[in-house]
C-alpha cells in the first residue's frame, strides 16, 4: 500500500515531465557524432517511402510506422554540415532491424568545425526522447509559454541573470503570434542554470494565457524589434537595462527607431528616445565594453564594432555623443541606394582618412564593397574585407557578434557570411555565394583590437539550402576560460529560396560550441614591425606593442601556435630570423610560426618572407616585397618561409 501511494504521489511529476506511457511501441535511433559521442540533433533520416524523422537535441528519433515494425528498413542520413559515409551504391544511409522498443545508433561524421548540441526555442525540442521514455535535461521539454519559433535573439547580464529577448514568435493558436518582443529569464551557468553543453532552462514572461507576452511595445503600426541590449549603471550604481529599437512595415522596411528602458516593475520596456531616421547612425548590434585612453566606451557590433559611445546613460540617449570609425567625410550623409555618390574623406595628397567621426555614416563591409565596386576606394584602402584562410577568398559578413576572449587573448567574431553581393563569376561562370545557402555560413575570426586587422576567417558552419543568421556568442558559456565558446542563430528557411521547412526546427534558435584549441582555427594573425621604415626590423606579435606607446606597423600575418603543416621561426640573434622546424635545440619558444619556403602548390594569400642583410653583417630587413630595395641591404638567396600577406594599408588606431 505504501508503494502505490508513493507512486501515486509521483505520477503527476511523471506526467508534467511529458513521459509518454507508450515508451516500450517506439523504435529509437541514435545518431551520435563520431567524434565525441555525443547525439547530433537536426539529423534528418528518410526512409524509402518518403517517411521522415529529425533528430531531437539529443540526437534521438523515435520511430513508429504501422506495417513497418519488426521489419528491415533503410534511411538516408544527412544533415547540414556532417556526412554519412556512401554504401557501394552510393547511397548514405543505413537499415535497422526495427522493432518497439528496440534501440539502434549510428555515427556521423562532423565537418562543421562547430558542433551542434540542441535547440534553445520552440516546441518538441526532446519530443523524441520523451517517446521513447529517455529524461530530458530542462524544465519543459515539449512547449514552452507556448512558444513555437522565435527569430534573432539578443541577450544581457542583468541584475545577476541573463536575460534573453527575440524577435517575432510563433504560437500554436493561430500564425500570428508575438511581434512585439518576448522576453525569458535563466540562471547563470554554475549559479543554478544549467551546464551551457546540456541546454537552457528559459522562463518566459507570460500574459494570462501562458503565452510569452510582449515586452516591448512601442508607438507605431507594426512589429517592434530590439536590435541591441544594453545594460549600464548610472551615476548612482543603479543597474538599468536599456534597448535600442525599430518600428517595421512590411518585410525589412524600418520607419522608426528609438531608445527604451526596462521598467522594472512592470517588466516592460518604456520609450525613453525617438531618433530621426536621417541621423547617419544608430546603436545596432551587440554591445561589446572596451576602454581607450581612460575612457569606458560601448561598441556596438554589427557585426564589425564601428560605432562607439560613452558607456554612461546620459550619453546613450544622446546621438550627437556618438562616433563611427568611417572613411567618409565627417558630417556627410549617404544615400544608400547610391553609394557611388559617397563623400569621402582624403588628405590633399589623396591618401584616405580612416578615423573616428562624429554625425557620419559607419563604413561597414557592405558599403565598403560598394565603395571598391564603384571604383572610389583601391582594395587595399578598405578596413576590413574577411578572407578564407585557406583559398584567400573574399567572405562578405553580413551579421555577428564580437567579444575578448580570455583564453585567446584576443578579439573573437562569429559571423554570418552575406551571399547577396555579387562576388564575381567562378570557374563555371556562375555568381559564387561564398556557400551552399545565402544566409547561413557561419565564420570564426580573431583580431588585436576591436577594430582589427580582421582579414583571415575560418567558415565554421554551413548549410544547405538553408538560413542561420543573426548569429549570436554568449560569452557568459565561455568554459575553460574561454577555450570553449558558444553561439547560436536563427534556423530558418527564409531568404534561403528552400520551400521545405524543417518540422520543429524551422524559425527557432539552434545552439553550437567551437573548440578554440581546434588546429583548424588556428589562424594567421598580425605580426607587427616597429621599426621606423627603412630601418632594421623589429618584428612582434601583438601581446608586446598592446605595452608600447607607439605606432605599430602590420608588416604581415602569420600563426601563433603551432599547426601540422607549420615550421617555427626562432630569434636567432638581435633582429635576426631563422626557421628551425617545430622546435629549437636549446627549447627556446619560436616568434612566430608559418610554412615551410618551399611549397609546391603555396595557399592562396601567401607569400615568401624574405631576408635582406646590410653590409655589415649584423642589421636585417624582414618583408614580404620580393623587389625591396634599400641602401646597403642586399637580398638574402633563399626566403626564410612562408607567411600571409596583409591586404589593407589602414593603419588603425591604438586601442
Amino acid at each position: 500500500m505504501r508503494l502505490f501511494v508513493v507512486l501515486l504521489l509521483l505520477l503527476p511529476c511523471l506526467l508534467a515531465a511529458g513521459a509518454d506511457p507508450q515508451a516500450g511501441k517506439y523504435f529509437r535511433i541514435t545518431i551520435v557524432d563520431e567524434a565525441t559521442g555525443r547525439g547530433v540533433p537536426l539529423v534528418e533520416l528518410t526512409s524509402v517511402n518518403g517517411v521522415q524523422l529529425v533528430t531531437d537535441s539529443q540526437g534521438i528519433a523515435a520511430f513508429h510506422e504501422p506495417g513497418l515494425m519488426g521489419q528491415r528498413v533503410f534511411f538516408q542520413i544527412e544533415s547540414h554540415g556532417y556526412e554519412f559515409p556512401k554504401d557501394g551504391f552510393g547511397f548514405r544511409g543505413k537499415a535497422f532491424d526495427v522493432t518497439k522498443g528496440g534501440q539502434a545508433e549510428a555515427s556521423i561524421k562532423r565537418l562543421n568545425v562547430a558542433e551542434r548540441l540542441y535547440r534553445v526555442t520552440g516546441a518538441g525540442i526532446y519530443r523524441d526522447s520523451l517517446l521513447v521514455g529517455e529524461e530530458t535535461p530542462i524544465e519543459r521539454p515539449l512547449l514552452n509559454a507556448q512558444v513555437f519559433g522565435s527569430d534573432s535573439v539578443v541577450t544581457a547580464l542583468y541584475r545577476g541573470k541573463l536575460w534573453w529577448f527575440w524577435g517575432d514568435t510563433n504560437r500554436p493558436a493561430y500564425p500570428l503570434g508575438n511581434f512585439h518582443v518576448p522576453g525569458a529569464t535563466s540562471e547563470l551557468p554554475g549559479q543554478g542554470g544549467l551546464d551551457p553543453e546540456v541546454g537552457v532552462n528559459l522562463r518566459y514572461f507570460e500574459d494570462d494565457q501562458g503565452f510569452a507576452r510582449p515586452m516591448a511595445r512601442m508607438p507605431g503600426e507594426g512589429p517592434t524589434w530590439i536590435v541591441s541590449l544594453i545594460p549600464l549603471a548610472g551615476a548612482d550604481g543603479r543597474q538599468r537595462l536599456f534597448a535600442s529599437y525599430v518600428k517595421v512595415k512590411g518585410l525589412l522596411d524600418v520607419y522608426a527607431r528609438g531608445l527604451a528602458e526596462l521598467d522594472d516593475t512592470s517588466q516592460e520596456f518604456k520609450p525613453i528616445a525617438e531618433f530621426a531616421m536621417d541621423r547617419p547612425l544608430f546603436p545596432e548590434g551587440h554591445p561589446l565594453r572596451h576602454s581607450v585612453d581612460g575612457v569606458d566606451y560601448l561598441y556596438f557590433a554589427q557585426p564589425l564594432p564601428l560605432v562607439r559611445v560613452p558607456a554612461n546613460p546620459d550619453d546613450l540617449v544622446n546621438l550627437d555623443r556618438y562616433e563611427t570609425f568611417s572613411c567618409l567625410a565627417e558630417g556627410s550623409r549617404l544615400d544608400g541606394r547610391r553609394p557611388a555618390e559617397a563623400k569621402l574623406d582624403r588628405d590633399p595628397a589623396g591618401r584616405l582618412r580612416w578615423g573616428w567621426k562624429r554625425g557620419t555614416p559607419p563604413a561597414g563591409p557592405r558599403l565598403q564593397r560598394q565603395l571598391i565596386a564603384a571604383g572610389l576606394i583601391r582594395p587595399d584602402e578598405a578596413l576590413t574585407l574577411l578572407r578564407d584562410a585557406d583559398t584567400s577568398k573574399e567572405v562578405v559578413a553580413h551579421s555577428g557578434s564580437v567579444y575578448f576572449n580570455a583564453h585567446r587573448r584576443r578579439w573573437v567574431m562569429i559571423a554570418v557570411e552575406s551571399g547577396s553581393l555579387r562576388t564575381g563569376p567562378d570557374e563555371s561562370g556562375s555568381l559564387r555565394t561564398g556557400g551552399t545557402s545565402l544566409l547561413g555560413e557561419v565564420w570564426y575570426a580573431e583580431a588585436d583590437t576591436p577594430l582589427g586587422p580582421w582579414v583571415y576567417a575560418r567558415k565554421v558552419v554551413t548549410h544547405d539550402k538553408y538560413s542561420f543568421y543573426n548569429p549570436k556568442q554568449h560569452p557568459q558559456f565561455d568554459k575553460q576560460d574561454g577555450r570553449e565558446i558558444f553561439f547560436e542563430g536563427t534556423y530558418t528557411h527564409t531568404f534561403s529560396g528552400n520551400p521545405e521547412r524543417t518540422p520543429r526546427y524551422d524559425y527557432n534558435q539552434v545552439m553550437y560550441k567551437l573548440d578554440l584549441d581546434d588546429e583548424r582555427l588556428a589562424l594567421p594573425v598580425a605580426v607587427y614591425d616597429l621599426a621606423e621604415p627603412g630601418s632594421p626590423s623589429r618584428l612582434v606579435l601583438p601581446s608586446e606593442p598592446a605595452r608600447l606607446n607607439q605606432p605599430r606597423r602590420v608588416a604581415f600575418f602569420a600563426l601563433d601556435r603551432p599547426r601540422s603543416d607549420s615550421i617555427g621561426v626562432y630569434a636567432a640573434g638581435p633582429g635576426r630570423l631563422e626557421a628551425l622546424g617545430r622546435a629549437a635545440a636549446d627549447g627556446a619558444a619560436p616568434l612566430f610560426y608559418a610554412l615551410p619556403p618551399a611549397l609546391d602548390n603555396p595557399p592562396a594569400g601567401t607569400v615568401a618572407l624574405r631576408e635582406y642583410v646590410h653590409e655589415d653583417g649584423v642589421q636585417r630587413i624582414y618583408s614580404t616585397d620580393p623587389k625591396l630595395e634599400r641602401d646597403g641591404y642586399s637580398r638574402a638567396d633563399q626566403p626564410v618561409c612562408r607567411v600571409w600577406n596583409h591586404p589593407s594599408q589602414v593603419e588603425l588606431p591604438r586601442e
